[in-house]
């Protein structure tokens, strides 16, 4: 503090006690050092004091001229808080306890109701220790203080920082500018495939491109985060769809994810440090609901299968109506076979084009036997074990690709591009009908329990209409 503040402009008043003259000092003799001081204690975002040995107050920054109104002209000189800055009935408790701090180890912390220049009074927080001389005696004392509501604002912010980082049910990543983790909290350690108390735990995210972490859907995410760098964060929350590598394989997820852009509290102008990413594994419900919808899809075509079917007077157009609307979403073949003389014979009744999509259409032939070795899905289907699924990924064995999967498909007499199957017997009034036999390529995933389930509905429809048509079948 330069010796400008270190001196007393005006006249105490009648409850002011004279201030001391014995800090005052010839700025000639402070010289710069002293000017580089009080730039430190003003730049300060703490209200600071500082007393000597006597009590008098030998600095006041900007900080404690803005919590408590008086100038440091005002302050500096005089003997404690006595008949100004605190009521003068508290003024020995509060005066014993600041200086207590001179002779006791460590920082004192305690709370005070001081008075503003205006008359208003104010609960501050203080933190004030002992200031040891060059002979290592105790010299004063320095005081810092800010207005308590502040001080608990700022814990508040501190609290919930670590709360969000170690206790959160979401994941929270801490994002640099490079986009690269920074800070990890346990959730999303988890999630991205790193068990937090295992080895490394979560320190061997940190600073790792966000590429290695996740397989696929890392273009979107990082596409999230630079818009969120560059226009500042959504105003909701986006579900994005990732592939993660984890310990027990690759893992797909969805994560409802939100982004926070962080910038500098301390640069004039916003200066991002990073961003601030919190997601939740919300993989089973999306999962829920698009299992909901596509049963709710499900039904209305049957729904709709049967209107139509109820409209055909052949009962051999009803069942391909019953296998066209089946089609929908579902497949992109479908084979009806009956059942011929003997149980290993079935012969082709209808079916979808070979060349070009197209809808379900009768068969025209000469009742020729499909050429079905044994051990056929289709053949099996007509035995006790129900549905039969079928892929060529498990078939081509080592046959590579595209041509391993048309060989597949052709050795079992369906379309070339067919790559999952699913056969399922037609049974109608204790006979066996035929088999019904569903194809996709490969652009669709592979024919799951469900679908057999469905499948096994609509087989249950078409043999009815078989069964109206005429078809023997087998007792």
């Amino acid at each position: 503090m330069s010796a400008s503040r270190s001196e007393t402009a005006r006249a105490p008043g009648p409850d002011e006690p004279e201030p001391s003259r014995e800090r005052d000092r010839d700025p000639e003799r402070d010289g710069p050092g002293s000017d580089l001081l009080a730039a430190l204690l003003d730049g300060m975002d703490a209200a600071l004091c500082a007393f000597d040995a006597d009590g008098v107050i030998t600095h006041w920054n900007r900080e404690a001229e803005r919590v408590l109104g008086w100038s440091p002209e005002e302050a500096v000189g005089r003997r404690g808080f006595a008949g100004w800055a605190v009521r003068t009935a508290d003024a020995d408790e509060v005066q014993g306890r600041l200086m207590g701090a001179m002779h006791a180890p460590g920082r004192q912390v305690h709370e005070f109701a001081l008075l503003r220049k205006d008359g208003g009074r104010v609960l501050v927080r203080t933190q004030s220790a002992g200031v040891r001389g060059a002979d290592g005696k105790p010299a004063g004392v320095y005081c810092a203080f800010s207005e308590v509501h502040a001080q608990i604002d700022l814990e508040r912010s501190i609290a919930l920082s670590e709360a969000l980082f170690e206790d959160a049910s979401w994941g929270v990543v801490l994002v640099d500018v490079d986009l690269r983790p920074a800070v990890v909290n346990a959730n999303a350690a988890r999630m991205l495939g790193r068990h937090p108390l295992g080895s490394g735990g979560r320190t061997t995210l940190l600073g790792r491109p966000l590429g290695e972490l996740v397989v696929q859907g890392v273009e979107e995410l990082e596409g999230a985060l630079h818009h969120v760098l560059a226009e500042g964060a959504p105003e909701g929350l986006a579900d994005l769809w990732v592939t993660v590598r984890t310990e027990e394989g690759e893992r797909r997820r969805c994560w409802r994810s939100g982004f926070l852009r962080l910038a500098s509290p301390l640069a004039e102008e916003p200066v991002p440090l990073g961003i601030g990413w919190l997601f939740q594994d919300v993989t089973e419900q999306k999962l829920a609901e698009r299992d909901a919808d596509r049963l709710r899809f499900r039904f209305s075509q049957l729904h709709r299968a049967a209107r139509a079917a109820a409209e055909c007077e052949d009962p051999m157009e009803a069942a391909t109506a019953q296998v066209d609307f089946a089609l929908a979403g579902f497949a992109d073949h479908a084979l009806v076979d009956v059942a011929a003389a003997g149980r290993d014979r079935l012969v082709r009744a209808a079916a979808t084009p070979s060349g070009a999509p197209g809808p379900v259409a009768r068969v025209a032939g000469a009742g020729i036997p499909v050429r079905y070795a044994p051990g056929h899905p289709a053949l099996q289907a007509m035995g006790p074990v129900g549905a039969v699924r079928a892929g060529a990924s498990a078939s081509a064995g080592g046959r590579a690709g595209a041509a391993g999967a048309a060989a597949w498909a052709a050795e079992r007499q369906w379309p070339r591009d067919a790559v999952h199957a699913l056969c399922t017997v037609l049974r109608s009034r204790g006979r066996t009908l035929g088999v019904l036999t569903f194809l996709r390529a490969a652009n669709r995933p592979a024919f799951e329990r469900p679908d057999a389930v469905y499948a096994e509905c609509v087989a249950t429809r078409v043999a009815a209409a078989l069964d109206l048509a005429g078809v023997r079948g087998e007792e």
